[in-house]
């Protein structure tokens, strides 16, 4: 989606950012963000445990 875009489309969008939010609210927007993906890449790597645990439990259970 976003291969296409060149140094001055990644300018303009920059631009656009900083007139909707304003310069001193974009360290808490990037901060923000942030703590969001590191609660979904928390959430998907418990998921992703507990998918590869399963099978061990059902096993069990079946003796």
């Amino acid at each position: 989606m976003f291969a296409n875009l060149s140094g001055w489309h990644m300018l303009i969008l920059l631009a656009i950012v900083l007139l909707l939010f304003g310069a001193p609210k974009l360290p808490a927007l990037a901060r923000s963000v942030g703590q969001s993906m590191r609660i979904l890449r928390t959430e998907v790597n418990t998921l992703n445990d507990g998918d590869a645990a399963e099978p061990a439990r059902n096993s069990a259970a079946e003796r």
